[in-house]
């Protein structure tokens, strides 16, 4: 039987109670890799389903990049434990090859297509809402690697509309990663790690950015054991104002 921490169960639903990210009659695409931050969040859905006075559905689906992965373990996983699950299978990685730039960034062009799958599957189906497993460490790599590389102040919220008008909900926002870690160690759960970027398939250098931020947060953090405390906290206490924005000057003449 798969246990789920007391602490990743209450952050999940202090965060769904908040942000309102799962209501009565949703249907809830999860994109399932099959990385401890997906298997994490699919068992935090079943488990907030089992508890919670409303009710939804949900269901996992796996993306195949058509690089040949061995992803049948994944399905039998979710019917073990009575989750939903389908596989998609694309050419993401043939289409790599044509698509991609020189230079462009690997990792960035296999999400999008990527997330792209998952959003047509959803609206093809009938699902108004697709859950990702980013946490904290995540949103707050996004915000340095925006802050340091792109020149922009950006995140990941945890929740938001696309364009086509899905919401895209993280329930896992508020959780770090090392407990996501901790749940699939504990439960001994087989889970799919960096070696299947298909990135690593292609004779380029690959990015540095996220690798450098990872590890300067790390420093960061050895220093100051409460800045991913500090860091939630001001995310939630943002002031326009005090930025460089003409948007924001007071126009009182």
């Amino acid at each position: 039987m798969i246990e789920l921490s007391k602490k990743i169960s209450k952050l999940v639903g202090k965060t769904n109670a908040e942000y309102g990210l799962i209501k009565e009659g949703d249907k809830v695409l999860v994109g399932f890799s099959g990385g401890k931050d997906s298997t994490t969040l699919i068992h935090a859905l079943k488990r907030l389903k089992s508890v919670t006075p409303f009710d939804f559905e949900f269901k996992a689906v796996t993306i195949t990049y058509g690089m040949g992965e061995q992803v049948q373990f994944l399905a039998d996983h979710c019917k073990e434990h009575g989750i939903e699950h389908e596989i998609v299978d694309t050419e993401i990685f043939e289409l790599a090859g044509e698509k991609i730039r020189k230079n462009s960034s690997f990792c960035s062009f296999f999400s999008r297509m990527r997330r792209g799958y998952i959003y047509t599957t959803a609206l093809e189906q009938g699902y108004n809402k697709v859950a990702l497993g980013h946490h904290l460490d995540d949103a707050m790599e996004s915000f340095f690697m925006n802050f340091l590389y792109s020149g922009a102040l950006r995140s990941m919220p945890p929740i938001y509309k696309a364009e086509n008008g899905l919401e895209v909900i993280r329930p896992l926002i508020f959780c770090r990663e090392r407990q996501l870690r901790a749940f699939a160690d504990t439960n001994e759960l087989t889970v799919i790690g960096d070696e299947a970027c298909p990135g690593l398939r292609f004779d380029v250098k690959m990015p540095h950015a996220r690798a450098a931020t990872k590890e300067l947060l790390a420093k960061l953090e050895e220093e100051n054991p409460k800045m991913f405390v500090s860091m939630k906290a001001a995310f939630n206490n943002i002031q326009p104002s005090t930025f460089f924005s003409k948007e924001h000057l007071d126009r009182e003449d």
